[in-house]
This record gives C-alpha cells, structure tokens and sequence, in this order.
C-alpha cells in the first residue's frame, strides 16, 4: 500500500521517503512525487506524452514515460552538482500522461497543445516526456501562447528540420521547421547541439541555419573540449527565456540503445547532463523518443531520469 508523501521541507510535498518506504514501493511517479491532483498548487508540471505515430524508423516511444518514471525511483531529494534541493524549493507535481489519438497525428497535436496549455496555467513550468519528437511542435505552440517566443536548446543526433516525410509535414523529423514557419521559436538564440552522422542531402545543414539555429556538432565538441561548446551555447541563448528539448538519441547508443534512432559517436551522458547545468532561464522542456522496447537493464531510461533531474533542478534555481 502507497504511504503518503511526507512534507520535505516548510514549502513543498517532496518524493516519498525512500528510508521509510522501499525504492521498488510507493507511487509509480516521477522521482515518486505526490500527482498535480493531490496538490492545491505547483510550481513544476511533469507530464508524460505516450505518442509516437510519427516516427520514421523503430516504434514504441510510447512507453517512454512509463520507462522514465520506473527508471527515476533511484533519484534523491539533493542535488549536489548544483547544491540545490529541486523537491524542495518549489513544488514538482506529476500531472499524469496526455491522451492522445494515436490514429490522427494532427488530432493528437490538437490534444497534445490544448492539454499543455492547461498545464501551464497560473505560470507554471511543464517538463514533458515523450513520446517521439512530433510532440515538440504542440508543446512549443503552448508555450509560445504564454511566453511569445523562444529560444530553442535542442540536444539530437538530428537537425529535425526536415520538411516531409512521405509527403506528411508533422512527423518526428519536421517539428522545428514547422515551429520556425509559426515563429514559436527565438531566430536569434536557437541553437542545436549533438549533431552528427548522415544527412540527406548538403544542403540540410545550411536550411536548418536558415531557419534560426546555431548547430554545434559532436564533432565539434570532440575537437575543442566541453568548455568551449558550453561557451558557445550560452552565448548563443543569452538572457532568452528558454525551451529545452532533448532526443535522447544525442547520447551515444553506448548510454542510449533504447531509442529510435541511434547514431554511433554521441555524446556521453556525463557531458549533457554538465551542459544542463550551466542553464538558465528555463521556461519548459520535453525529453523525447525514449523506447523501452529496445532498452537494456534501463539504461535509456536512467539516462533520461536523470536529464530530468537535472532540468527539474535548473528550474530550482529560480524558484
């Protein structure tokens, strides 16, 4: 039987006590925090996304919230990288998976934008997990509505600035032109970061700076150290409010075989998770194309807990 979740400081209803209540026990949450419903008010929103009829390649990112919320029993009420206790500054609350049509792509983008938009409200900061990366484009439209727009952090082995697929404008490789073409995102302080491996055609990296992004490859990171790719990520986001975007793809396969598309060469997880820290000034994120189905002993899935974690408590900071 479920304890209730113990007050972990004088401002916030933490995760249940892992001293008091096994780790394989209690709420099967996020970090097991108490759900929005439980809660007269939050400060952070996680939700979970279970779409993924828009992927190109290997289905089943939607079971990745499941994964991710199983994979994050582990997490702890202290960080010490930031110092900062992200349960216990603010009020992190799981609201809970999105329903949406797994029939309709664009229905499910009605539902998925109208459902964040809820979220959202009173000024709250969503963390979405996905689900494949269609779900950006409708979390992005929620997102734009209350903040106008935004820059862009987005961690991927791949641009996902393509303009079709078979023909289809909203698919998990297309939802940042299309979000470029609605002028959700920031042109000026956007920026990719992790990219590497084949692209279809040259001109694919020249159409996605047109449409507003740095990209800062792996190659690149590999070449001049992580300083230096930190360096020119915050200097390209300056002050913007920020939307943060992670496929978690953007890890090697080494630290991400469950996912849809690997590509060999990423970065570790020990590098993305010290770019997370240097943030500021994040407004809401997603972490996307999670697949259980191809994951081992969850590697995936702590990986992409602990991304989580981390942009839970850059929110932290703030509170």
């Amino acid at each position: 039987m479920d304890e209730l979740p113990r007050v972990s400081t004088d401002k916030a209803v933490g995760p249940v006590d892992a001293t008091m209540v096994p780790r394989f026990a209690g709420p099967p949450t996020f970090a097991r925090l108490p759900t929005l419903s439980s809660l007269d008010s939050a400060d952070v929103v996680i939700a979970g996304v279970p779409f993924d009829s828009g992927v190109s390649y290997r289905p089943g990112a939607r079971f990745g919230p499941a994964h991710i919320r199983q994979s994050s029993r582990l997490l702890r009420p202290f960080n010490p990288a930031l110092g900062v206790a992200p349960f216990g500054v603010q009020q992190v609350a799981d609201a809970g998976d999105i329903a949406c049509n797994p029939f309709d792509i664009a229905s499910a983008i009605g539902q998925i934008e109208a459902a964040a938009s809820a979220l959202l409200a009173g000024g709250r900061r969503l963390l979405a997990l996905g689900g494949d990366h269609t779900v950006a484009l409708p979390l992005l439209r929620a997102v734009h509505a209350v903040h106008g727009p935004v820059a862009v952090l987005h961690f991927d082995a791949h641009l996902d600035t393509w303009d079709t697929y078979f023909g289809e404008p909203y698919t998990h490789g297309t939802p940042f032109r299309r979000a470029a073409e609605e002028s959700l995102l920031d042109f000026q302080h956007s920026v990719h970061v992790g990219i590497r491996g084949p692209l279809y055609d040259s001109s694919d990296l020249a159409d996605s700076a047109r449409l507003g992004f740095l990209a800062i490859h792996c190659a690149e990171i590999e070449r001049d150290g992580l300083a230096a790719a930190v360096s020119r990520m915050t200097s390209r986001l300056g002050s913007a409010p920020v939307y943060v975007s992670v496929d978690i793809d953007v890890l090697d396969p080494a630290f991400a075989p469950g996912t849809g598309t690997p590509e060999a060469g990423g970065m570790t997880s020990r590098e993305l998770l010290a770019m997370l820290r240097t943030l500021s000034n994040v407004v809401a994120a997603d972490i996307v194309e999670v697949a259980p189905a191809y994951d081992h002993a969850e590697i995936t899935g702590i990986a992409a807990a602990h991304v989580a974690y981390e942009l839970v408590s850059v929110m932290a900071r703030e509170a």
